[in-house]
């Protein structure tokens, strides 16, 4: 198959919103010159704000035009989870977790530009996501446990047709509880490529081996208890079929019409 070069383009742009909408409520909730500090100075409401924030964030990259003609997987750790599944073609793989890295990193430079005289103050720190004061064992276990739910609620929905267009809602609502409560555990990643857009900028390496084996730990293995019943569904976290699928694609050229779920 040929390479999808808009669909790696559009994963691209999706995680570089992402991570520029991260910076700019970053900067918004938790800069000290910041008037939301001073109206709401305890820091778990504004948590629970940044989580709004991005859980939007995440819901509009799912349902917008660009997340609907790429799947809005925004993260390798997603990416080479649907390829175990065999939902993904091997070229796309490439495509998509190369698009995905470059596109982290090109949001969050183009972040650190807009918001210069503050996204480095230690408050913001260019949004890392680093180890909280628990440790290193703590910070593996938790992203972990979290990808490991998340994955299991998303394949759980698209599993049924009634369900599947909620995916993206269900993904989001998670990402508002972790964002607000998990946070201080392990920065609540989830996402090596978001990990290490923020890294480059701060030089901030603290465990980063935990976000590149962490979420796929958790993502692989509740993949793997689900496996069955992942059966021949998209791996678009919402499919819309009037944008091409690239996925839906690579299964029906590899598996014939009338062959039984997996």
């Amino acid at each position: 198959m040929k390479p999808n070069w808009v669909e790696y383009g559009l994963e691209a742009f999706g995680l570089g919103l992402f991570m520029v909408s991260a910076s700019v409520f970053g900067v918004l909730l938790f800069h000290p010159a910041s008037p939301v500090v001073a109206a709401l100075p305890a820091p778990l409401g504004r948590s629970a704000l940044m989580g709004l924030a991005m859980g939007l964030t995440a819901i509009l990259n799912t349902y917008a035009p660009w997340g609907r003609r790429s799947g809005a997987h925004l993260n390798p750790a997603v990416t080479l989870t649907f390829y175990s599944l065999g939902k993904v073609a091997p070229v796309d793989v490439a495509g998509y977790i190369a698009g995905q890295f470059l596109g982290g990193a090109l949001g969050m430079a183009a972040a650190t530009h807009l918001l210069a005289p503050w996204i480095g103050h230690p408050a913001v720190n260019y949004v890392v996501t680093v180890p909280g004061p628990a440790g290193l064992a703590t910070a593996f276990i938790s992203e972990a446990v979290i990808t490991f739910v998340l994955m299991t609620v998303v394949l759980g929905f698209i599993a049924h047709p009634r369900a599947a267009p909620f995916a993206g809602l269900a993904a989001a609502g998670l990402i508002v509880l972790y964002i607000t409560f998990e946070a201080p555990l392990s920065g609540m990643s989830m996402n090596p490529a978001r990990t290490l857009a923020s890294a480059l900028p701060a030089a901030a390496w603290p465990g980063i081996w935990i976000y590149f084996t962490a979420p796929l730990l958790g993502m692989l293995t509740a993949a793997g208890l689900r496996h069955r019943s992942a059966g021949r569904h998209c791996a678009k976290l919402h499919h819309d079929d009037r944008y091409r699928c690239v996925f839906c694609a690579w299964v029906s050229r590899r598996e014939p019409a009338n062959s039984p779920p997996r």
